[in-house]
């Protein structure tokens, strides 16, 4: 029988057990010249469904990657007991879901799903600051320049100045991911810590090699109080400078701050008392008022009656103070 005969007479039977017809895998074996192995092959590969599209196939296996995905992410740890319960029970509804199980090695696919995601996103993003002219030579010396001054207003803790003398080195040389984490690091003296989360979002996509960015972004999220996304970027900090004292010391204190129960922190009215008692400007004015002592006698009185009304909440402000994100001495100097 020619082999594109045999291709047509059985491919209606085949698609109706295996779903629609592929034509790219048989056409090409159709164009050679028929013989005994070439026919073999073709039943193979119409009976294994490998020669037609097979969607809930292809479902099953989509599935299994995104369970397997999900056990990857309890076996590295770094999540609360909550979130551990809740991605065992994604997995099991998944897994009753497309009747998958992870034991089922047959529908593991040569690259996992994050690997399949980075190339994706590696492939639709556009260049950084595309579009852009490149920096002369002369800008890129005066971007330096006004780099070391930023550096030299910070050690004179002129936060404010330091963040201009970044934005103006910037300005001229906007794919330098040196400045945009120092401007991080001078937007988190100021209590800015959304932007020095900004700031290191962009410093990481130019490098993606740059440990202190990673570094400064566990401490603007620590500060966020979002330590569990910290505990993240601070194991790919050590990832990548493996030896930094700093970043282990606040891996440790961020991982801390994820295994205690959470606290009685917010208030009426969506008022972030936490947020506030890690506002360096607010516990500096906070710091002067305790000094003067009618402030002082008031604040006794009122921390007796607190103490009675909602002793939770005053434990929770002592823990709180005891355990505030890491000071300026956990962090490194700017380059």
């Amino acid at each position: 029988m020619h082999m594109t005969s045999y291709v047509r007479d059985v491919t209606p039977i085949a698609a109706l057990h295996y779903g629609s017809y592929h034509p790219t895998r048989l056409s090409l074996i159709s164009r050679s010249a028929p013989g005994p192995s070439q026919v073999v092959e073709v039943k193979n590969l119409i009976f294994r469904g490998e020669a037609f599209e097979n969607p809930m196939a292809d479902k099953k296996r989509l599935a299994f990657s995104i369970i397997q995905y999900l056990h990857d992410q309890l076996r590295n740890g770094g999540l609360s007991s909550d979130a551990q319960e809740s991605l065992e029970v994604a997995i099991q509804c998944l897994e009753t879901a497309f009747d998958v199980s992870i034991e089922d090695r047959s529908l593991a696919i040569p690259q996992t799903l994050p690997d399949i995601f980075s190339e994706a996103t590696y492939q639709i993003s556009p260049p950084v600051n595309s579009g852009l002219a490149s920096p002369s030579e002369d800008d890129i010396s005066e971007a330096e320049r006004l780099k070391s001054e930023g550096n030299e207003q910070m050690k004179l803790e002129n936060f404010e100045s330091a963040v201009s003398f970044y934005t103006k080195a910037l300005d001229l040389n906007p794919t330098n991911a040196v400045y945009f984490c120092n401007r991080a690091a001078a937007y988190s003296k100021l209590g800015n810590y959304a932007g020095a989360v900004r700031d290191c979002e962009e410093a990481i996509t130019i490098d993606p090699s740059y440990s202190k960015a990673y570094g400064r972004m566990g401490l603007a999220l620590s500060s966020l109080n979002k330590h569990a996304e910290a505990v993240g970027f601070y194991k790919r900090a050590l990832e990548l400078d493996p030896e930094n004292e700093t970043y282990k010391s606040n891996l440790k204190i961020a991982e801390q701050k994820m295994k205690e129960m959470p606290s009685p922190m917010g208030a009426p009215g969506g008022f972030d008392l936490a947020g506030l008692l890690n506002n360096p400007s607010f516990m500096s004015m906070a710091s002067n008022l305790m000094n003067n002592p009618q402030v002082q006698q008031l604040g006794q009185q009122f921390a007796q009656q607190m103490q009675q009304q909602n002793p939770e909440l005053i434990e929770a402000l002592r823990s709180q103070i005891r355990s505030r994100p890491p000071s300026a001495s956990h962090e490194e100097q700017n380059q």
